[in-house]
């Protein structure tokens, strides 16, 4: 058998490359991991969760099952190159093995068995070898064909807009279109000349087998050094481009597992997730800028791409709902919401004089319940009223925090970056909740509840209404006549995906009327549109979100369009087809 053809040196020399880049890489970015984090790793390295994280690679990296769930056809696509080249190796060293009779043959030979022994004497299971690694290679390249169409005609893969490629990625992706054809063509051209390979190289083989010999040892030669190169060029090329999360998604999921998560200051593990992001561009068809506003270049596969590569602008990065829905179909789950709050610069300035307003020594009532209404409940006076309303029938003590519309929560001045004066904020409502004796902290607002509940670290627990109106209605307090209305309802983004309160809605609601079921609920549930964490978008692309999301909610005529959030319904009422309410005013209605 020939050890060694100098056409095997692009290979080795990209595999060299790719190797020392990508262990260079990592040890920087792990580096850069705070030390607390760096503990959990050596803390968990030899436990259930390591497993947990080999079976999530399998999963994930390689099957893609979470695209699957999405998009199958998609899923197919991703999984026949993935898990297709990954067997191609994996029997192609167990075949070169065999063969060799030690575990130890030079580590190309798997790449260009075929070549380097074109033919030989039988060998444990070699016509066994040969069949697999055809049907194997068959599958990649049903998974190319794929791959090539979905840039020609993206909805035949059920995508409605690919995703945009920078020319590092049009190059690697150029290199990797080559691959397997160039495989294909140089087997089959072997087996033309030596008879050999299997249903589909041997097939092939016999066609080219009438190609004058002299001829097709030179198309056999030139296409192995052609497959040569363009492994090079692939591997050369994958750092800077989208798949370089092949290798980081890896280490991302082993990260995870192990308990590490982004912060606030971005620092290490984000960066594991800029370079985890393989830009499926699945993100893109859920996001309503893109798909009710035509703002097709704001979505996490671009901002991820702009973030890793320091071409941010700062107009990108605050076009965002922040509304979660492109976090719910990641494949990789990338916390992008967070990334965006790291991202965004402070657009305010505010000094000590600018709280001036807020009374430093205000007497606060005592109660058992401590109600903070916030500010968009305080423009919606009518579920302000059915709060209240819902409060006295409780027949429990309640103080109203914010009840003079001194100070908001500090999320909106958290969105916008000012980080500083939401903290005055957030000190100054501490006090007053920890003055009113209170037991629990009741909110109207999902954003508010958010807040409280994430970043003000109180002493008591914090519920949003509908919890604390469903708790009422299980345990008697509150009474309800039951309707025959029919009710749709929405589910507001950060009381939703945010925080996960989905079941005491819907039981508030089936107390009272009767509940419609719709697709786009729960986690899938669509933005209003109102959303203040974008501070770039206009108000008539806000309308056209706002708009379609209507027309998708109340497609079969409810009576009420419900939801639990004073901003949703504010938003939703302005365009309304439908009678809008929040849960409160509907509970609050039937007393």
């Amino acid at each position: 058998m020939k050890q060694f053809d100098p056409f095997v040196l692009p290979f080795l020399a990209g595999t060299v490359f790719l190797l020392v880049y990508l262990v260079v890489t990592y040890i920087r970015w792990f580096i850069q991991i705070p030390r607390v984090d760096k503990r959990k790793v050596w803390v968990n390295l030899f436990t259930v969760k390591t497993l947990k994280s080999i079976w999530e690679c399998i999963t994930e990296c390689l099957l893609h099952r979470r695209i699957f769930k999405v998009n199958p056809r998609l899923g197919y696509m991703h999984a026949s190159l993935a898990f297709g080249w990954f067997m191609l190796i994996v029997i192609g060293k167990a075949e070169s093995s065999f063969f060799a009779g030690t575990f130890w043959e030079p580590f190309y030979l798997p790449i260009f068995f075929k070549y380097f022994v074109p033919s030989h004497a039988p060998f444990f299971f070699d016509q066994g070898f040969s069949f697999l690694m055809d049907l194997t290679l068959l599958f990649v390249l049903s998974g190319l064909f794929l791959a090539i169409l979905k840039r020609f005609n993206s909805k035949a893969l059920h995508v409605n807009r690919p995703t945009k490629h920078t020319k590092f990625d049009q190059r690697a992706l150029a290199a990797l279109w080559c691959i397997f054809p160039l495989r294909l063509l140089a087997e089959s051209f072997n087996s033309g000349l030596y008879h050999n390979g299997n249903f589909l190289t041997g097939s092939l083989g016999k066609l080219f087998a009438f190609i004058p010999e002299n001829v097709l040892s030179v198309l056999n030669y030139g296409t192995w050094w052609a497959y040569s190169i363009a492994l090079c060029l692939f591997f050369c090329f994958l750092p800077f481009s989208r798949y370089m999360h092949i290798f980081t998604e890896i280490f991302l999921i082993f990260l995870r597992n192990w308990g590490i998560e982004i912060s606030k200051k971005g620092k290490g593990f984000s960066t594991f997730e800029l370079y985890a992001c393989s830009r499926c561009g699945i993100c893109i068809d859920v996001c309503q800028l893109n798909t009710a506003a035509n703002i097709t270049n704001v979505q996490p596969v671009y901002f991820l791409r702009d973030e890793r590569h320091k071409t941010l602008a700062q107009s990108l990065a605050n076009n965002c709902l922040l509304c979660g829905r492109c976090e719910t179909v990641c494949p990789v789950q990338i916390k992008s919401t967070q990334h965006r709050l790291n991202s965004r610069i402070p657009t305010i300035k505010l000094n000590e004089t600018e709280f001036s307003y807020l009374p430093q020594k205000e007497e606060i009532k005592k109660g058992d319940i401590a109600y903070f209404a916030g500010c968009m409940t305080h423009l919606t006076p009518s579920l302000e009223h059915a709060m209240i309303k819902i409060l006295n029938a409780s027949g429990r003590s309640f103080t109203y925090i914010d009840e003079d519309k001194t100070a908001c929560c500090g999320r909106p001045m958290m969105l916008s970056g000012a980080k500083d004066a939401a903290r005055k904020l957030i000190q100054h409502n501490q006090k007053l909740i920890a003055r009113s004796g209170a037991k629990v902290l009741v909110t109207s607002c999902p954003i508010c509840y958010k807040v409280f509940k994430e970043t003000y670290n109180l002493d008591i627990p914090v519920i949003h209404h509908t919890q604390f109106i469903n708790k009422l209605i299980n345990d008697g307090t509150l009474k309800l006549q039951h309707s025959d209305a029919r009710i749709v309802y929405h589910d507001p983004c950060e009381l939703g995906r945010g925080s996960h309160i989905y079941d005491e809605p819907r039981s508030i609601l089936q107390q009272v009327g009767n509940l419609l079921d719709i697709p786009e609920d729960r986690d899938h549930a669509l933005c209003c549109g109102g959303s203040l964490a974008d501070t770039e978008i206009n108000y008539k692309d806000r309308g056209n979100i706002a708009r379609n999301a209507l027309e998708i909610l109340c497609k079969d005529n409810p009576d009420y369009l419900a939801t639990a959030c004073p901003l949703c319904k504010k938003t939703f009422h302005k365009e309304r087809k439908v009678v809008v309410k929040d849960i409160a005013e509907i509970v609050a209605d039937q007393l």
